[in-house]
């Protein structure tokens, strides 16, 4: 049987082995696939269980896409620009780092049906998956980049990645079109974001990566002020299915059935 694993901290959350289980169950693919809360010391130890051939591949989500790095032998060009991995694996006896978020970010956005083009997107954080939403936003052709962070030096070194992107102070709201949280606010349910949200008219997307609690604060507010609303459900579901294609060479059906399943 081959074994997968996502990493992580906190973990709790993730629905990932709810989900690749359930395509492994669907495909006849003989896998199990868990999840494992570790703490950044342990990073190299996790990653030699593939080399050990105890493990097949990994997912890796916040806070860690960025320390795995080190200990892999190559990375793809879209894990090199953004300096994020979330999906690792074997080839050619060679341990590749890839971005799934990418394509996972993009194929969610289409399911809104949010006109991009030239619009001013506003971010709300600057780990994690923030790099590959940037890098995915700058391809789909938005007018300019905002992004605001807590810690003021995480986005002074997201602008050397992406120089053309500007910053603003935590709590300052610029213009914007689309906002998207990608900070941990709003895994637990009493999380607020704090910005006040005066004068926004319905035109406007609210987006938030969480997907677990499905309806955080921030979406509430934005549903409250009559905008569109979108939890990351979706990116999370086709980030999973681009790290399944990869590893096992199939596509799993992304359907009604699966939506149930997952209850998001």
């Amino acid at each position: 049987m081959k074994k997968y694993l996502v990493i992580g901290n906190p973990i709790e959350h993730s629905l990932s082995p709810k989900l690749h289980n359930y395509w492994f169950e669907k495909n006849n693919i003989d896998a199990n696939y868990d999840r494992r809360k570790i703490d950044k010391s342990e990073i190299q130890e996790v990653i030699n269980e593939i080399k050990d051939n105890k493990l097949n591949g990994i997912n890796v989500t916040v806070p860690f896409k960025g320390d795995v790095i080190p200990f892999l032998d190559a990375l793809s060009e879209e894990s090199k620009i953004t300096q994020s991995v979330n999906t690792i694996y074997i080839h050619d006896k060679k341990l590749i780092g890839h971005n799934t978020d990418i394509k996972g970010f993009e194929l969610s956005l289409k399911e809104t049906q949010f006109n991009l083009k030239n619009k001013t997107i506003f971010i709300l954080g600057a780990g994690g998956v923030v790099p590959s939403i940037i890098y995915a936003l700058e391809k789909l052709g938005v007018s300019k980049i905002i992004v605001s962070n807590r810690t003021k030096q995480k986005t002074e070194n997201l602008k050397e990645n992406f120089p053309n992107i500007g910053l603003v102070d935590w709590g300052d709201q610029p213009e914007f079109d689309m906002i998207i949280n990608a900070t941990s606010l709003g895994l637990n349910k009493e999380d607020k974001i704090g910005l006040n949200f005066k004068n926004i008219n319905r035109e406007k997307l609210f987006y938030d990566v969480i997907y677990n609690p499905k309806e955080t604060n921030f979406l509430k507010t934005g549903k409250n002020l009559g905008c569109k609303v979108s939890n990351g459900k979706m990116m999370f579901i086709y980030q999973a299915f681009e790290a399944f294609k990869l590893w096992h060479r199939v596509e799993p059906k992304i359907n009604d059935e699966l939506n149930e399943f997952l209850d998001l």
